[in-house]
């Protein structure tokens, strides 16, 4: 599947070879990516022919994917790509809405918006501006 995409007036193709995979392979312009989207049941509840993308509302950060993978109850945010932290938007004690951008991550020259998958408040953050993250790695972790 290849798809259009437009982020600061500026156009890039990418090849999805199947998107229900996981990861899904994404090939941006010759850069491959390994997206892991949210669990297959939020996926299957939703769309099943297009995923959701998130995109910010302004500003120099791409996001690629809906980036706040929260598979261990909701608690946790992990994160979907390894890469190197670049902000931190919230702080212990923040209260957050669905869809917020948490965290900035880039990975291969890309900057990832990390959203927040529910309303909640953030109880710590598990990393630092600088900080090297795998995949799947705890980021924040939300309070109870």
């Amino acid at each position: 599947m290849k798809i259009k995409v437009v982020i600061d007036n500026q156009t890039y193709m990418v090849d999805i070879d199947d998107i229900r995979a996981r990861p899904v392979i994404a090939n941006v312009e010759g850069d491959i990516f390994e997206v892991w989207p949210e669990t297959d049941q939020a996926v299957e509840s939703k769309s099943t022919t297009m995923p959701d993308i998130s995109v910010p509302d302004a500003g120099p950060v791409a996001s690629t994917m809906m980036s706040s993978a929260d598979t261990s109850g909701g608690k946790d945010i992990l994160s979907p790509l390894p890469g190197v932290i670049v902000a931190i938007l919230v702080k212990p004690g923040d209260n957050v809405k669905h869809g917020q951008e948490l965290c900035t991550l880039e990975a291969m020259k890309m900057k990832n918006a990390i959203r927040s998958s529910k309303d909640g408040s953030i109880a710590s953050i598990e990393v630092a501006v600088g900080d090297q993250v795998g995949h799947g790695q705890v980021l924040l972790t939300y309070g109870e």
